[in-house]
């Protein structure tokens, strides 16, 4: 079985988000129980299974696992996999995946790959007891974003962004506690960026994901309605970096980014 890792959102190699790819054939899914250990065995934030759809709105199904559980929704591993699919002509222009999110649209254009999710708006909310320490940085305003149960924290500036260095076993418990899948830590762009973020979610077992598509749902309208612009570049300041270009469009947002395949390989097991 044929499984690649795909840099998403990268200009160059190694930058960006890396995900494992398994383009499967049709048939049913094949047990969860191996599907999650093949993506403990790539241990990337996320591995994507895909195959071709039996569903008249779909073409293809998709579903992503990160090294300890299965998610709901995820950017850059969807964007990894239209890569993928786009680079061995099985599909071209708009292709539609069904997903535990609903239909996904992804666009194969020479200048990016763009998805259509739907928006996550955030809703304010309360700083939980203890972020301030777990992040070693003071909160401004946090919000809870819609479906995802991210915690979207707000920061001073984009130095504090990139300077945040949590505490890894606290912010797990807060998490936890929440019932929330990951934080975001936010600040409006200094340079050439709109605004950066960084994303953290070590009670999934992803310390800091790269470059999270996903996030972005909540964080384009937040910056659109801040900054009063429909369209924006993001840039998530890990330490891979990605650049994300995000424009809300009703309660859908739009991601657009490149990817780059960096293994193509065979699977045996």
């Amino acid at each position: 079985m044929r499984i690649r890792v795909v840099d998403a959102f990268a200009e160059r190699p190694f930058t960006g988000n890396p995900a494992g790819v398994c383009v499967l054939e049709s048939g049913p899914w094949p047990d969860d129980s191996w599907m999650q250990s093949v993506a403990a065995e790539m241990n990337h934030a996320e591995t994507a299974f895909v195959r071709p759809s039996e569903r008249a709105d779909a073409d293809w199904d998709l579903r992503w696992f990160t090294p300890t559980l299965e998610e709901r929704l995820c950017g850059h591993a969807t964007l990894a996999t239209t890569h993928a699919l786009a680079a061995d002509g099985l599909v071209s222009g708009k292709v539609a995946f069904s997903s535990l999110s609903g239909i996904l649209i992804a666009t194969v254009a020479d200048d990016g790959i763009t998805l259509d999710f739907p928006i996550n708006r955030p809703t304010a909310t309360p700083a939980p007891d203890g972020l301030a320490a777990a992040l070693q940085a003071e909160p401004l305003e946090t919000y809870v974003t819609g479906e995802l149960r991210d915690l979207l924290v707000v920061l001073g500036d984009e130095a504090t962004v990139r300077a945040v260095v949590p505490d890894f076993d606290a912010l797990a418990g807060i998490i936890q506690r929440g019932n929330l899948r990951g934080v975001v830590v936010t600040a409006a762009g200094s340079s050439e960026y709109d605004f950066v973020s960084r994303f953290f979610a070590p009670a999934a077992g992803i310390p800091e994901d790269p470059v999270t598509g996903s996030a972005h749902t909540s964080l384009a309208p937040y910056w659109s309605e801040r900054l009063g612009r429909p369209e924006l570049t993001g840039y998530q300041a890990s330490p891979r970096g990605g650049i994300v270009h995000v424009i809300p469009a009703g309660d859908r947002v739009h991601l657009k980014g490149n990817a780059i395949t960096i293994l193509d390989g065979e699977l045996f097991i």
